[in-house]
C-alpha cells in the first residue's frame, strides 16, 4: 500500500508538471540524478550520505556535515534533498562532494539510487521517514541514522493502526532526538536505541553569528545621526498578516527605526509594505546605488535574500513572521544575538518557539492589541528588555553541542 501511495504520488507529479513550476524542477531534477551519480561519485571513496527535505532541514544537517568534512577527510558528503526549496538554494553548496534530488521511494528507484551512490553511512534529518529506502538501508547493512527528530503521539507511528508505518523506526542504527518526551514515546513502543542530543540548529546559528557579515549601509541606517544605536525593530521573513500589525505601530512611535525583510519580495508586495508606511522609507537596493538615501529615513525595507541573519545583530527586538499563517520562521537565528524575538500564535509545532517562551526569551502576540502592549512594555523598561535579550540568548548558547553528542556516538 505504502509503494502504491508513492507510485500514485510520483504519477500526479508528472501529470501535472507541464502547469505547475515546482512539480517540473523537482521530475526534471529527478530524472538527472542517476546521471549526476554515475558523473561524480567516486568509486574509492567512503560517502556519508545526507538527506534533507527542504533548506530548514538542511540548516539542521550542515553542522554535522562540516565537522565531518573537517574532522574525517576519509570521508566524502552526498547531499540530496526532495523539495526544490531546498536543491535550488543550495546546489552549489561547497560542503558537500555530490548535491542531487532524492528519487521518489519506490523500489526500483530505490535500488538503482543505492546502487550507483553505494553509501557507506546515511543519515536523515528530523522528519524524513521513506519507507522503502529505511529497509533497504538495513537489508544492505548499511548503519542509517536521524538527527534532530522530534516525535509526537500523534504521529501516524503511534496510532493502534500504524504499525506498518512505525516498523520504519526500527530500520535506524539509532535516533537521535530533540528532547526527552521523543525519547520516552519512542521507548514506549519498544524502540530503545535513542539519545536525547537537543537541536543542531543551535551549533549552526552559533556559527552564523560568529560568520555574521558587516553590512555597512544597515549599520550606517541604526546609528544615523550618531555612534549610538536606535532602538530598532527586525522584521524577519514577514508576511502580510504581520506587516498590519507592526506596521501602524511603528508610524505611531518616532523613537524606534524599523527594518524588515519580508519573506517574498517580488514587486507587488514591496508596494504593499510601502503604502502602509506612513514616516520615510527606503529599499536596500536603492542604497546601495546611492547611500545618500539613508538620510531622514526610518524604515529599511530589505528587498534582497539572504542578509537576515547578518542583519539581526543590528536589532533591539526581533520580529519573527509567518505565525498568523502555516507556522513561524527561524526564532534562533534572531535569539542568538541576545535580543526578544516576538512570534505570532502559531508556534505550537516549533519546540524552541516554545522554550524561549519559558525562559522569557520569545513572546507570543495573538492580535495586533497584545502586540502593542508587548512593544510597549519592552521599550518603557529597560531593565525588562535587557532581560528577555540575555535569556534568549543564553537559552540558545546553553542548548549548543548536539553535533558533537551526536559525533561521539556515530561509529566512523
Amino acid at each position: 500500500m505504502y509503494s502504491l501511495a508513492i507510485h500514485f504520488y510520483a504519477f500526479i507529479i508528472a501529470l501535472i508538471s507541464p502547469f505547475h513550476k515546482k512539480a517540473r524542477i523537482m521530475r526534471l531534477g529527478q530524472w538527472r540524478t542517476n546521471s549526476i551519480l554515475r558523473e561524480k561519485i567516486d568509486r574509492n571513496a567512503k560517502y556519508i550520505w545526507f538527506h534533507a527535505s527542504s533548506l530548514g532541514e538542511f540548516e539542521q544537517g550542515r553542522p554535522m556535515m562540516e565537522k565531518i568534512k573537517a574532522e574525517h577527510p576519509e570521508y566524502k558528503i552526498l547531499l540530496t534533498f526532495f523539495s526544490p526549496s531546498g536543491y535550488e538554494v543550495r546546489k552549489n553548496y561547497n560542503g558537500a562532494d555530490v548535491i542531487c534530488y532524492l528519487p521518489f521511494d519506490t523500489p526500483y528507484r530505490v535500488k538503482k539510487f543505492l546502487n550507483l551512490a553505494n553509501p557507506a553511512i546515511a543519515v536523515f534529518i528530523k522528519y524524513e521517514f521513506w519507507g522503502n529506502y529505511l529497509h533497504e538501508l538495513k537489508r544492505r547493512g548499511i548503519p542509517v541514522y536521524i538527527i534532530s527528530a522530534i516525535f509526537r503521539r500523534d504521529q501516524l507511528f503511534f496510532q493502534w493502526f500504524g504499525y506498518s508505518y512505525r516498523k520504519m523506526l526500527y530500520c535506524f542504527t539509532h535516533l537521535f532526538v530533540q528532547d526527552d518526551r521523543s525519547k520516552e514515546l519512542l521507548n514506549e513502543f519498544g524502540i530503545r536505541n535513542v539519545t536525547v542530543t537537543g537541536d543542531t540548529r543551535f551549533d549552526r546559528v552559533l556559527d552564523v553569528r560568529n560568520q555574521a557579515r558587516e553590512l555597512p549601509n544597515v549599520e550606517r541606517f541604526v546609528c544615523e545621526g550618531g555612534e549610538e544605536k536606535h532602538l530598532t525593530l527586525i522584521a524577519g521573513s514577514s508576511w502580510p498578516q504581520d506587516e498590519e500589525i507592526l506596521i501602524p505601530y511603528f508610524n505611531e512611535h518616532p523613537e524606534m527605526k524599523l527594518i524588515i525583510a519580508p519573506h517574498e519580495i517580488h514587486r507587488e508586495h514591496l508596494m504593499y509594505i510601502e503604502s502602509l508606511l506612513k514616516r520615510p522609507s527606503v529599499r536596500l537596493s536603492d542604497v546601495k546605488q546611492d547611500p545618500s538615501l539613508l538620510e531622514g529615513k526610518d524604515c529599511l525595507i530589505i528587498d534582497s535574500f539572504g542578509l537576515l541573519s547578518s542583519i539581526y545583530r543590528y536589532g533591539t527586538i526581533a520580529y519573527i513572521g509567518g505565525g498568523f499563517g502555516a507556522g513561524i520562521h527561524n526564532t534562533l537565528e534572531a535569539a542568538v544575538y541576545g535580543i526578544p524575538v516576538i512570534f505570532g500564535p502559531r508556534y505550537q509545532k516549533f519546540k524552541e518557539a516554545r522554550d524561549l517562551i519559558k525562559v522569557g526569551g520569545g513572546f507570543s502576540v495573538s492580535d495586533k492589541q497584545v502586540f502593542c502592549d508587548k512593544m510597549d512594555e519592552l521599550l518603557t523598561y529597560h531593565e525588562v528588555l535587557e532581560a528577555s535579550g540575555n535569556s534568549a540568548g543564553h537559552f540558545v548558547s546553553d542548548n549548543a553541542g548536539a553535533t558533537d553528542k551526536i559525533l561521539q556516538t556515530i561509529q566512523f
